[in-house]
């Protein structure tokens, strides 16, 4: 994930640069909706706070509506509306509002006005009081995503909180970057997805994946063919909208795996052993990989996204003995008897085949966000090395940073709980610093 905001570290001499503020935005084109000025009429008619209101569409879909086409879970719009067996928040705007189910579907301001109804309502239901401590909306977040358990509730929302911690600025539309503490109220007692347990980890085929078993409805016990094809997909929705889906027994849909847009992390929902549903014919000897995002919108393919799936893919063929190459490794596009068309157009096949084939065009630069109160740099990965400088607080800041080796092993857990500083000249040589946000076993730093 890249930034532009960087903090810069020398040794001796030590500077910070503050996170810029936002440049006034650029008017709209001639024809499109201001969405800046929905999003604002709509946090004001419903008392919805504007940063809650756009951190959610942003998680849903990066403020882009898309003309109106549905995603994989039948959802629709900026705010992802969304109408299935187990997500009403469609046909609720539209009572809630009066707006027609069409407008709702294919205007962007009716569809951020309807999404701001809704969370008013489950914000009511809620005895919400104080709406403009955005702490407290964290429960009312979590009912709207209709999420198919706790921990993919918690998926949602804790990605809805990471937005708003970082700001947005897209399509028009901006938010500050804000440091919640969530109020997570019942969700506390709920595990999160990123804590690894021994099972969880022994039933993973792929040692970096989390396992989150889709619905035993959604994908068929073993299989008939042997495995000789890899398959990437692109979602045509969120990460953790996508692992809701394949655990609802409405969806007849799986995959193999998932991978998160922001920071490559990776889900596991199927063994391998076992048929997922995702290409049709080919599901017998494929498995298959889907890429949190919509195809054409190409802010979804990070450089997180591209090593992370490139090191999952890269890893399966060489356990299975499937040659890395084009010929085995296919978009869902290129299947037989298929009629989509991802990963797209926007998907980078050269760079990510060079990815898998041990080939690394670009250095393994990825920045992360912190704050900096109290956030140790150090002259080394290790809790007994000497402290350098500690960040002043609590502004937030980026910082860039590498995550190749330089793993520590903490709490019975080996992991980059210690991001090493990208080396500028010699000044940023063997210096560290200490993530207060790496508190999961298991989630890269950066």
């Amino acid at each position: 994930m890249r930034k532009t905001a960087t903090i810069l570290l020398a040794v001796g001499a030590l500077a910070l640069t503050a996170l810029p503020s936002h440049a006034a935005q650029p008017p709209q084109p001639t024809g499109q909706p201001d969405l800046a000025a929905a999003f604002q009429a709509a946090a004001a008619k419903y008392d919805v706070p504007r940063e809650v209101l756009v951190s959610v569409g942003f998680a849903e879909t990066h403020l882009d509506g898309h003309d109106g086409a549905p995603s994989q879970a039948n959802g629709y719009g900026v705010m992802h509306l969304a109408s299935n067996n187990t997500n009403t928040t469609m046909s609720e705007a539209s009572k809630l509002t009066g707006l027609p189910v069409a407008k709702l579907t294919k205007d962007d301001p009716s569809n951020i006005l309807g999404a701001a109804a809704v969370l008013d309502s489950y914000a009511d239901q809620a005895g919400l009081k104080d709406r403009s401590d955005l702490g407290k909306w964290y429960s009312v977040i979590a009912k709207y995503s209709h999420s198919a358990d706790g921990p993919t509730a918690r998926l949602y929302t804790d990605e809805v909180y990471r937005v708003i911690a970082r700001g947005v600025s897209t399509a028009g539309v901006s938010t500050e970057p804000k440091q919640v503490t969530p109020d997570l109220g019942a969700y506390a007692k709920v595990s999160p997805l990123g804590t690894k347990s021994a099972s969880a980890v022994q039933a993973a085929d792929y040692p970096g994946a989390i396992w989150n078993p889709a619905c035993t409805c959604n994908y068929a016990v073993g299989r008939t063919q042997a495995i000789t094809t890899i398959v990437i997909h692109v979602t045509q929705g969120s990460y953790a909208g996508t692992i809701s889906w394949f655990k609802d027994p409405a969806a007849q849909v799986s995959a193999h795996y998932v991978v998160r847009s922001s920071d490559g992390q990776i889900t596991q929902m199927v063994a391998e052993k076992d048929t997922a549903w995702h290409a049709r014919s080919a599901n017998p000897f494929a498995i298959g990989i889907e890429h949190e995002g919509f195809i054409d919108q190409p802010s979804w393919f990070t450089d997180a996204m591209y090593r992370s799936s490139a090191a999952l893919t890269a890893n399966i063929a060489d356990r299975r003995g499937i040659p890395k190459d084009r010929n085995h490794i296919k978009g869902h596009s290129e299947m037989p008897g298929n009629d989509h068309t991802d990963p797209g157009p926007n998907w980078n096949w050269d760079y990510y085949m060079q990815l898998v084939n041990g080939g690394d065009p670009n250095p393994p630069q990825y920045n992360f966000t912190t704050y900096g109160n109290g956030v140790n740099v150090r002259s080394g990965p290790h809790l007994a090395d000497s402290v350098v400088t500690t960040l002043p607080g609590p502004t937030q800041v980026f910082v860039e940073c590498q995550t190749q080796g330089d793993t520590v092993t903490a709490n019975g857990y080996t992991n980059n709980w210690w991001s090493k500083l990208r080396d500028q000249g010699g000044y940023m040589t063997n210096i560290y610093i200490d993530d207060p946000n790496a508190k999961l076993p298991g989630v890269p730093d950066c």
